[in-house]
């Protein structure tokens, strides 16, 4: 497992490239070390200029540095006066879990002031989700200073490293660090999602991106000539994608033919078959209902009953799954919340909603969410009545029944399942409240409010809707997707297709 450090310095760089090089040698006796600057993957320029578009290049580019120990040198060197080196470095290392060793310039500064440069520091960084490990001090003023956070005696030591090493690693989830975290899994096993809407712009450029990066591999349902031509007048890569056209006699007819026999009961015949995959939604479902492609992302130019329809014919719900559900993964500052049924039931009864519950929290665990999962009412626990507190106690009741090992706990509101001192209050002794991290509510229009209100008010990232309950994998995009939102959705359904 790779450790990461950044050494920052409040207003000197060379205290901070100093403690790099002294932690640089100390763990280079007994562990393989990269170094790495905070402008990896860009420049200090792109950085000053615009931190939203630049960072994410740079928590790619260290992410990818394998090594025991990864150390970044801060970006306290940068000349451009109105660049907020220490900003830059405190919101790569939350997005990457580096911790932050704090290197100030004690040369002539009090202990009183050092103290208050800590202070602010560790406050600062605390606002970038980011957690300071230690205060690099020389020996001589080790003691002296009242430190808010453990010191670190220079020069670096067996004794001060080894404290530095098994000190709690840095834990907030930030957005970036999701979506990274989405990238480096769908990578390691690799999958081939189809994408049958080649001819919006945003899927073409989101193609591009996914194949740069090595997410998955892709297959256009489309015309392969438009696809080349446009591609060009674009400036994008798209040359190793796959592109298959809706009545290619080799996928055509095999598919028509499967298609009838999966709706005979409905009476439809192989002529009807051969029109209906001809709908590049029905040709890009079966291409994953018979293993031609993983999974699939269509929505973009298409109505999400036109993209999820196809799936309910053809691939069908997975066993002991009773409705098709959906959640979207709420990317807040430092962690991810899931939120279930936001896009697909509008008034599931209690069966269903346990069905979402207990669904809602494997997925949540597929995507590194420890599911804890709060049944959402307007009442906690007996605190309410009424035929809408009861659905959501029998659901409660059914989802613990089926999936007896999760923490699930409901009727809860929405205050005690995420605010301690409510919790503590309306619930107390409960293993979900105040700490709930999968939230189901009770209706679609409940739950389509919840996310959006959520989304609006704090900024979190909204990333689905995220399908589940399908044998395979398929997820609906919003018609205004931008292309960040579909390389996102199409990471997302690499790792479903991954089991």
């Amino acid at each position: 497992m790779t450790s990461r450090y950044i050494v920052v310095g409040s207003g000197s760089h060379e205290a901070a490239a100093l403690v790099l090089d002294q932690l640089a040698t100390a763990f280079g006796a007994s562990a393989s070390v990269a170094r790495v600057p905070a402008f990896a993957g860009t420049d200090a320029d792109s950085a000053a200029v615009g931190v939203p578009s630049a960072l994410p290049d740079a928590v790619g580019a260290v992410r990818e540095r394998t090594a025991d120990v990864v150390l970044i040198e801060s970006s306290s060197a940068c000349t451009n006066r109105s660049f907020d080196a220490l900003g830059w470095d405190f919101s790569l290392a939350a997005s990457v879990g580096a911790g932050v060793v704090l290197a100030p310039d004690t040369e002539g500064v009090g202990a009183e002031l050092l103290a208050q440069e800590a202070v602010t520091a560790v406050s600062r960084a605390a606002d970038h989700q980011a957690v300071v490990m230690a205060l690099a001090l020389p020996a001589a003023l080790v003691g002296r200073i009242d430190s808010p956070v453990p010191v670190l005696p220079l020069p670096v030591d067996g004794e001060g490293l080894a404290a530095l090493a098994s000190a709690p690693a840095p834990s907030a989830v930030t957005p970036l660090a999701f979506q990274a975290d989405l990238v480096e899994r769908a990578r390691a096993d690799r999958k081939r999602i189809v994408l049958p809407e080649p001819d919006d712009d945003r899927v073409l450029r989101a193609a591009a991106q996914v194949l740069a990066s090595g997410i998955a591999d892709i297959t256009f349902v489309g015309d392969a000539d438009y696809v080349a031509k446009r591609a060009g007048e674009l400036g994008l890569d798209l040359g190793a994608a796959q592109v298959v056209s809706t009545g290619d006699p080799a996928y055509l007819e095999r598919y028509a033919e499967e298609f009838a026999r999966l709706r005979a009961k409905k009476g439809v015949t192989l002529e009807q078959a051969r029109d209906k995959v001809a709908d590049v939604s029905y040709f890009g479902t079966m291409m994953v209902h018979m293993g031609d492609a993983d999974g699939m992302v269509s929505g973009a130019a298409h109505t999400t009953a036109h993209t999820i329809v196809p799936s309910f014919q053809i691939i069908k719900t997975a066993p002991g799954v009773s409705v098709v559900s959906s959640i979207f993964l709420m990317l807040m500052k430092d962690r991810v919340w899931a939120f279930g049924d936001c896009a697909v039931n509008p008034n599931p009864t209690p069966e269903q909603l346990a069905d979402i519950a207990v669904t809602s929290a494997r997925t949540a665990a597929q995507f590194g969410v420890a599911p804890r999962v709060a049944m959402l009412s307007y009442s906690t626990g007996s605190s309410g009545s009424g035929p809408d507190v009861d659905a959501v106690a029998e659901a409660t009741r059914l989802a613990r029944e089926k999936a007896p090992e999760l923490a699930i706990e409901g009727p809860i509101q929405f205050d005690a399942a995420v605010d301690s001192a409510v919790a503590e209050k309306k619930l107390p002794g409960s293993e979900v409240a105040g700490r709930a991290t999968v939230f189901v509510f009770p209706s679609l229009e409940a739950g389509n409010i919840g996310y959006k209100a959520v989304q609006r008010s704090s900024g979190a990232v909204a990333v689905g809707p995220v399908l589940q309950g399908l044998n395979k994998p398929v997820n609906d995009l919003s018609r205004g997707a931008l292309v960040e939102d579909i390389v996102n959705t199409v990471a997302l359904t690499a790792i479903q297709a991954q089991g």
